[in-house]
């Protein structure tokens, strides 16, 4: 008795969840006209970048199936407490076996578990695959900034720092996301972005490209994305670093070419100090 009812408990649960997090999918989606997180968001941030489109079409597969999964496990879980419980069925069946049912119940989860995978392994493969790149930028990851690198384009070096809150409001900022300097990058261009760690592990992590990757002290990483869209898109370091782990964050600019060419020609010149980075003084909170 207190095997089922801690098997109901938990499925229970499992579905609540299910269902709470898909009806949230719309709202979140409603709620985003932005390009960073909203108030009260539940769901994923809305796409800018094919990749983060193909993450979100595999979350939304699963959740269809595991929210299905948890209904039917419920129905019958709920079903089999009011058909088979003591009052309705005072003498209880002697069938210890059943062939056609314990086959099903081992075909139908590898048939779920290989209708997840196929999927999975091709966004593996697109992800982890790095096309031919238009731009790489290299992020290393400071205590507690990020230092960028563009050896494309004159191999210049700035600093990102966070905007105090005051400064942030002023500028059109959102609140511990917004940066004295930004990355910019052109829209519909391959951008490689190749990561590194000054000090401890960092993480560098935009979610509306669906991009995260660890920048690891002594090792190189690489990961891309094509954004798809303009506009300023925020994401911060995703791997606990340190006292100010909370305070590191990272913002995108999306542009036009054109954009893109002139603030090059523009980063030459405010960014050429030669053999260390170019900082410009952002108010701390």
């Amino acid at each position: 008795m207190i095997r089922w009812i801690g098997a109901l408990t938990l499925t229970g649960t499992i579905a609540a969840a299910a269902l709470f997090g898909f009806a949230g999918e719309a709202a979140a989606q409603a709620a985003q006209a932005g390009q960073g997180p909203a108030d009260w968001q539940m769901g994923l941030q809305s796409a800018a970048s094919e990749r983060m489109s193909r993450i979100v079409d595999l979350h939304n597969f699963v959740l269809w199936i595991i929210t299905i999964i948890c209904l039917f496990v419920l129905g019958l879980l709920v079903w089999i407490m009011v058909r088979f419980n003591e009052k309705a069925n005072p003498t209880p069946t002697a069938t210890t076996h059943n062939t056609i049912l314990e086959v099903l119940w081992t075909v139908v989860p590898v048939a779920i578990l290989v209708a997840i995978a196929i999927p999975s392994f091709r966004l593996l493969y697109y992800v982890d695959v790095i096309p031919p790149a238009d731009l790489t930028i290299k992020a290393i990851g400071k205590q507690w900034y990020w230092s960028y690198e563009y050896p494309d384009n004159g191999n210049f070096t700035f600093d990102a720092l966070m905007l105090s809150d005051r400064v942030a409001a002023q500028n059109g900022e959102p609140r511990l996301l917004g940066t004295n300097n930004h990355v910019i990058v052109p829209v519909n261009k391959t951008v490689r972005i190749i990561t590194t760690g000054a000090d401890v592990i960092h993480a560098w992590a935009i979610p509306a490209f669906g991009v995260k990757i660890d920048a690891v002290p002594g090792r190189l990483n690489q990961t891309w994305f094509n954004a798809n869209r303009e506009g300023k898109f925020y994401g911060e370091c995703s791997e606990l670093c340190g006292a100010r782990h909370a305070f590191m964050p990272i913002t995108v600019e999306v542009v036009s070419q054109e954009r893109f060419d002139q603030w090059i020609q523009e980063a030459r010149t405010k960014f050429a100090t030669v053999g260390a980075p170019t900082r410009v003084a952002a108010e701390q909170p």
